[in-house]
């Protein structure tokens, strides 16, 4: 049955393009955080891929509203690396701008204009570039829902980078207090972190020399602002007092740095930057030293500062060196399934979905059989039921089941994530799987004789596909497709099974309920024939099977059947029953405790007159 939710969005449904972009933040500890950072970029760039239409929930429809254009625009994407050409040179700037302040050509600062000049550019086609929703992981087109995620994201931050602080300083009458705030320009220093991300998981280039120009540019980026921040402590003191410096005291030979304003700018800074160097490597040759309170201050924290970063440096060189890194396996498994899809010529759709898979593993590893794998199996089953079962409890093809068989489906399920655009499951194809939705949103399309789909009934949370066609034991009735990034519970068809050759009454239940449902979704109205053989052809090999148990003497089986739900009042199809079969075979401890079970003792007295001859009815 089509929802109003549907209708609405099959009304005003238009079709529309996107790209699938990267996931590239952090995966956050717990669950539900977890579930809506997959739904941001990746850090990879995916394949461009096309889905026909797209089912936008909550009455919004992702279409444009004036001029934006989308993230992988072609002149957009020359524009983003014109930026982190300038991302760059402003990062190494500001330490200098703010250290050798006084200093500095003229050029450099017209430089540095034209630089914060391009940078607001960016802001104002900020207000015009589409983005992807972190919830739904949908394009979004609209203007005002553009220009609100941004003002409430970096807005203020970058348009306080841009600002003139050099003038502003003069401005206010020379206030060291305002320089300060030029550090807010270092908050461009995060397109570089993303770029060297993106340089690390791109197998086309090497990890390891990634890894080791990464760690160049980090160590040299701290010795550069530290040489500039020295410089600073030395410059800001008053011109009766900077003899009393570490440069305006510094004498190396015969040469003096008395009048160290009047040295060249590139040998001043190369002696800070010297300076820096041999303080953070803790060598400290004793040929350049702090003098004044201010600097010794400093050197401590600095000195501090460079135990913990070169226990960075030193790690991550140990790491790449004995290997074995989650980036560099990633880049392996990679490799590997790329020349797997090369040599067996996969399609592109394929391709997409097995890249995406990969990628989603990198950065949540939510693979729990690789993290539970050493816990006993009782534990599992523990944390199985802790996380799964609000889930189960609230699916209404569950409802009225017993606690036990609750329990017995949530130890046994399997956490998967899909990508929007992908199919699940297809009209028509053999199932051996059945899902429930513990988040996103899914569509199940029915597909024509001439190709076209129609949107049946949008899978929310709490809903659950791959039932009937498993109960009924017939093909897939529709196209399962992913309208949202999905977090989805697994069930294999033989432990379901299983589970219901146990729990023979919440089998009955389980089928009753999709029997109810008939009224209020089209598509079980549309298989009720189906649904009513199967409950039939069930409750018949039930019957048979407490038949059997009772024809063979076998009271501890019968008391099994009749413990999980079977009905020892049932007939075979032969019209006997139970009770009759024990009669008849002179187990009187089993007509006893069927007696004691309430069976309907007149069937046994109709079916013995039955029996009867002519003469002695007589």
């Amino acid at each position: 049955m089509v929802t109003p939710r549907a209708s609405r969005i099959k009304d005003n449904e238009e079709e529309e393009e996107f790209e699938v972009e990267e996931l590239r933040d952090r995966i956050n500890s717990s669950r539900a955080s977890r579930f809506d950072l997959l739904s941001k970029e990746l850090g990879l760039e995916w394949n461009r891929r096309r889905l026909t239409r797209e089912i936008v929930i909550n009455g919004l429809r992702g279409c444009s509203s004036g001029f934006v254009f989308p993230p992988d625009n072609r002149w957009y994407q020359i524009w983003t690396n014109i930026i982190l050409i300038l991302a760059i040179y402003s990062s190494f700037f500001t330490p200098l701008e703010f250290g050798f302040f006084r200093g500095l050509p003229e050029r450099l600062f017209l430089l540095d204009i034209a630089g914060q000049l391009a940078f607001l550019v960016d802001i104002v086609l900020r207000f015009f570039l589409a983005y992807r929703d972190s919830q739904t992981y949908r394009m979004i087109y609209k203007r005002n829902r553009i220009a609100l995620r941004y003002l409430k994201s970096g807005f203020v931050v970058e348009i306080l980078s841009c600002l003139p602080w050099d003038y502003i300083y003069k401005a206010c009458g020379r206030k060291e207090e305002v320089r300060y705030l030029l550090w807010i320009r270092l908050t461009r220093a995060i397109k570089i972190t993303e770029f060297f991300q993106k340089l690390e998981k791109n197998i086309r280039i090497n990890y390891l020399f990634t890894r080791i120009v990464k760690l160049i540019v980090v160590e040299l980026y701290c010795t550069h602002t530290a040489a500039c921040i020295f410089y600073y402590l030395a410059t800001t003191l008053p011109v009766s007092q900077e003899g009393y410096t570490w440069i305006g005291s510094l004498k190396l030979g015969d040469y003096s740095y008395a009048h160290f304003r009047d040295i060249d700018l590139w040998k001043r800074y190369l002696t800070s930057l010297y300076f820096a160097i041999v303080t953070m490597a803790t060598v400290g040759y004793g040929d350049i030293h702090a003098i004044n309170g201010r600097e010794m201050i400093f050197i401590m924290i600095y000195v501090s500062f460079d135990m913990i970063l070169g226990a960075y440096l030193i790690g991550n060189m140990t790491a790449l060196i004995v290997k074995g890194s989650k980036t560099e396996r990633f880049r392996d498994k990679m490799t590997d399934l790329i020349k797997y899809m090369n040599r067996n010529k996969l399609g592109k759709d394929i391709r997409d979905q097995i890249k995406g898979h990969l990628r989603l593993q990198y950065e949540s590893s939510y693979t729990e059989a690789a993290v539970l794998q050493d816990i006993p199996v009782s534990i599992r089953a523990k944390i199985s039921q802790n996380l799964y079962k609000p889930y189960i409890e609230n699916v209404p093809l569950f409802k009225g089941c017993s606690l036990e068989f609750i329990n017995q489906i949530v130890i046994r399920l399997r956490e998967e994530f899909f990508l929007p655009g992908e199919v699940i499951m297809e009209q028509g194809n053999a199932v051996d799987q059945l899902y429930f939705v513990c988040d996103g949103v899914l569509e199940e399309v029915g597909i024509a004789e001439d190709g076209s789909g129609e949107t049946v009934l949008l899978l929310e949370p709490n809903s659950s596909f791959g039932e009937i066609a498993i109960l009924c034991n017939i093909p897939q009735p529709y196209t399962v497709r992913v309208c949202e990034l999905c977090r989805l519970l697994r069930l294999d068809k033989q432990s379901f099974s299983n589970i219901l050759e146990i729990c023979f009454s919440d089998g009955r239940t389980i089928l009753s309920n999709l029997l109810e449902a008939k009224e209020s979704n089209q598509r079980i109205k549309q298989l009720e024939s189906d649904v009513t053989f199967h409950i039939g052809k069930q409750e018949a090999e039930l019957a048979l099977r407490v038949n059997s148990a009772v024809y063979q003497g076998d009271l501890y089986h019968l008391k099994d059947f009749i413990r999980a739900g079977a009905d020892p009042n049932k007939t075979d199809y032969d019209g006997r029953s139970p009770l009759h079969l024990a009669a008849s075979g002179g187990f009187e401890d089993i007509a006893y405790f069927l007696i004691q079970q309430g069976v309907d003792t007149n069937t046994l007295v109709w079916k013995h007159s039955l029996t009867r001859s002519p003469q002695e009815w007589t």
